[in-house]
């Protein structure tokens, strides 16, 4: 047997088996063959010999090459999961993944999460669903939060009219005001991917999430999920949904955005409301200085 056709096996063991998004599939696939390929491994007994010290061997290799540590958190999982597939193909009576624990992200003052860390966040949160449409679900809510700034409230309130989504969506905040927020494509993917997994009809006077049972999913469920991966990625506990759309605002402030615009995005009824996102930036350009200075190096 070939790599390509482990590979492919592998691939197929995800998306009908265990029903994972095609995003996951693509990169746990490229994980997957990143390691045989450079660990040179021909079949599946060569794959399931592999120990822990090969997956730390994996993953150094892996941060000499600019991996983060959420990233790298989310390859090793990525990888346990390969080898215990492939102890399984060579009829190991051992299938359990070697033992090794994810790299830690170190607790601080609380800060936006990186873009990488929001979509890593949002993906670990559908690869530990009991279901691939809860996971596809949770996913899309997850990144109307960080790709449009939506209060959870705002994105779970979404009717099922909405859909098919446009490159704008209009959104009821606070108070009943209305605005209008333009959506990346990541984000009107991830909603139409849950929208053709869910099997609860979307009924245009509905809400468009629906709970496990039909009915309109909670803020607690989103949560909950959420709290449970970020443990798994090492995030600080304020990786929270509602962080999500801090770091929306963040990010767009740090890109150039201004104060105004930001306002109308968020939904903000006072300018007040936006301009803590100028301190929290400002936070992040003075670590860079106090990294950055040979002053303040020395």
């Amino acid at each position: 047997m070939t790599r390509a056709d482990m590979l492919e096996e592998w691939n197929r063991f995800l998306a009908q088996d265990r029903r994972r998004s095609p995003h996951t599939v693509r990169a746990y696939g490229a994980a997957a063959a990143r390691l045989i390929n450079e660990a040179g491994l021909e079949s599946w007994d060569a794959i399931a010999g592999l120990t822990s010290a090969d997956l730390r061997t994996q993953l150094a290799r892996r941060r000499a090459e600019g991996l983060g540590n959420v990233s790298a958190a989310r390859e090793l999982s990525a990888l346990k999961g390969f080898i215990a597939f492939a102890r399984r193909q060579a009829g190991s009576d051992d299938a359990a993944a070697p033992r090794m624990k994810g790299p830690r992200v170190k607790k601080g003052i609380p800060r936006p999460i990186t873009p990488d860390d929001a979509v890593n966040l949002a993906d670990t949160v559908a690869d530990d669903a009991s279901e691939a449409w809860i996971g596809a679900r949770d996913r899309a809510v997850l990144l109307l939060l960080y790709g449009a700034g939506l209060r959870i409230a705002e994105a779970l309130s979404l009717p099922g009219s909405v859909l098919p989504l446009g490159e704008t969506i209009v959104v009821t905040g606070k108070g009943g005001k209305q605005r209008v927020v333009p959506l990346l494509p990541l984000v009107r993917q991830a909603v139409a991917e849950y929208a053709a997994q869910c099997p609860w009809p979307l009924e245009p006077d509905k809400p468009l999430f629906r709970g496990a049972k039909g009915g309109p999913l909670s803020q607690g469920m989103v949560q909950k999920a959420t709290a449970r991966a970020r443990v798994a990625l090492g995030l600080p506990p304020t990786a929270t949904p509602h962080a999500l759309r801090h770091s929306f605002a963040t990010h767009l402030l740090g890109a150039g955005a201004d104060l105004r615009s930001l306002q109308e995005l968020l939904g903000h009824a006072s300018l007040s409301s936006t301009q803590i996102y100028t301190k929290v930036d400002a936070a992040v350009l003075l670590d860079v200085y106090r990294n950055a200075h040979p002053r303040e190096r020395n």
